[in-house]
């Protein structure tokens, strides 16, 4: 972004203030994560409302934190490719794969033979491979994203129903022994589970990277104008690459923390994980066209969306109507969205 163009958006953003302190404020990212936390908190009103006890319970609350997780570190990797001006609409199917994967019968036994953690590596260099050959067909073989995650969408699952065909593969099938992973997954640090740990340090780095690293403001960058990021010495295609790789690597630590939960690899793990992993990005304030976007927003997004299916579990509402729910709200986001973006144009 040129100095040029700096100016000009404070100077949009003060006469917003002036012209309407609301507006203003929304589009900061302070103030678009004030709203998520009101909201949020509005929520957790109608939940204790609804719900009572059961809602309001240490319990629950620990379950909505662990429902979140595994969304949750899916949606971190998300965060940065939609910044980097892309889309992956393979996570569900690249979580799946990575599951059976390290699933499979001759994994297992390899980690019995040496260490429970070869899952751990087996599981995120399947995701790290999807993202790999997503971002060189996409940076390289300028094959649109929508179209080439459509294309791993499709060849993942049906890859993981290949190599499981079709059935659920057990930790500890025929008798190996993975204890190891199971106690390290299933295990409380401080009365909190891991998979909560994980999904805070995930965030956490997410966070850090995007913020405080080149890398983030690269992917910024790359997001927001291309081909200002190439004149300016980018090397765009090679970072289009790590952002898909990165977002690779997010699905097969959410495939791990999948499998630990339900002890299972299955080619239908991640079913609408992309759907779900993009509505948290977008209600977090991500803008689908890149360029813009924040980590604490995402987790407030997946936040969200957890409180929300919780309360209508809690509630025993259809999971038609969840859904019925979840897009309503994205229809608002995003026209919100487009409200503040057109609100800045015509500034």
């Amino acid at each position: 972004m040129s100095q040029d163009t700096a100016r000009v958006e404070r100077a949009a953003l003060e006469t917003d203030r002036e012209a309407n302190p609301v507006l203003g404020l929304l589009r900061t990212s302070v103030g678009r994560n004030a709203g998520l936390v009101v909201a949020l908190a509005l929520i957790c009103v109608v939940g204790a409302v609804s719900a009572g006890d059961r809602f309001s319970s240490t319990d629950n609350a620990l379950t909505v934190l662990r429902l979140a997780a595994t969304i949750g570190v899916v949606s971190i990797g998300m965060t940065f490719v939609i910044i980097g001006g892309g889309i992956d609409l393979s996570v569900g199917a690249i979580v799946a794969l990575s599951s059976v994967w390290c699933t499979t019968l001759a994994s297992q036994q390899f980690a019995e033979d040496t260490h429970w953690t070869m899952m751990v590596l087996i599981a995120i260099l399947v995701g790290a491979g999807c993202g790999l050959v997503n971002g060189l067909l996409i940076a390289y073989g300028n094959i649109v994203p929508f179209i080439m995650t459509l294309a791993m969408l499709a060849s993942a699952r049906g890859l993981a129903e290949i190599i499981s065909d079709k059935k659920t593969q057990i930790l500890g099938a025929k008798g190996t022994d993975v204890s190891g992973f199971k106690d390290f997954f299933n295990r409380e640090i401080l009365g909190v589970d891991v998979s909560i740990w994980i999904f805070a340090i995930v965030a956490a780095i997410g966070w850090v990277l995007l913020n405080r690293t080149t890398f983030g403001r690269r992917t910024v960058a790359v997001g927001g104008n291309p081909e200002a990021a190439r004149l300016a010495g980018i090397n765009v295609k090679r970072h289009t690459v790590y952002l898909y790789v990165l977002v690779g690597v997010c699905a097969g630590i959410a495939a791990l923390l999948l499998v630990a939960r339900t002890t299972t690899g299955s080619s239908t793990h991640g079913n609408l994980y992309e759907l779900d992993a993009i509505a948290a990005v977008v209600i977090g304030g991500t803008l689908l066209t890149g360029g813009r976007g924040t980590i604490v927003g995402t987790v407030l997004g997946v936040l969200i969306f957890s409180t929300l299916t919780n309360i209508f579990i809690l509630n025993n509402r259809s999971f038609s109507e969840q859904s019925l729910f979840k897009g309503a709200i994205i229809v608002a986001a995003v026209l919100l969205q487009q409200r503040l973006a057109s609100r800045s144009n015509t500034t």
